[in-house]
């Protein structure tokens, strides 16, 4: 795990619109309202976390790789993102989900990237766009200084 996978947690996502679903395995996982919040949070917190990163002198020209996390509720889903990932060049795999057993995990590591605020920012956001368009929600990423 990232040494800053911990400042995002591996929350289940903040719209419970699911719990009260009959069939909850052929139901959508991220609401549209749910995944433009959690797009604003995660790319909030993006450059907050790349401040704290330059404590530990992570630079502009530093490059590293990001562990990401995504969650949904189906392993067909799951199996998508991971495919779609792994097509980027990115290490991964997916899961049922630690803490959730009705969940499951999607994690990995991306191929190494500049670590300039607006390309970190830009990948998150686009990392939010992917994991809605796979039905997955982003859970937000960590990383190792010491790469």
């Amino acid at each position: 795990m990232g040494f800053f996978s911990s400042l995002f947690g591996c929350n289940k996502p903040s719209d419970d619109t699911n719990k009260d679903r009959p069939d909850e395995q052929a139901s959508t996982f991220v609401s549209e309202a749910a995944f433009e919040a959690n797009r604003v949070k995660q790319t909030t917190m993006a450059p907050q976390t790349m401040e704290q990163l330059r404590g530990y002198g992570v630079t502009d020209e530093s490059k590293l790789k990001l562990e990401y996390f995504f969650y949904t509720n189906t392993k067909e889903k799951a199996e998508a993102l991971a495919k779609k990932l792994a097509g980027r060049g990115y290490s991964g795999k997916h899961d049922v989900a630690a803490g959730d057993p009705s969940q499951f995990v999607i994690t990995g590591w991306t191929t190494p990237m500049s670590m300039r605020n607006e390309v970190v920012v830009s990948w998150t956001g686009e990392m939010c766009d992917i994991g809605y368009r796979f039905d997955c929600e982003f859970d937000g990423w960590g990383t190792n200084p010491n790469q």
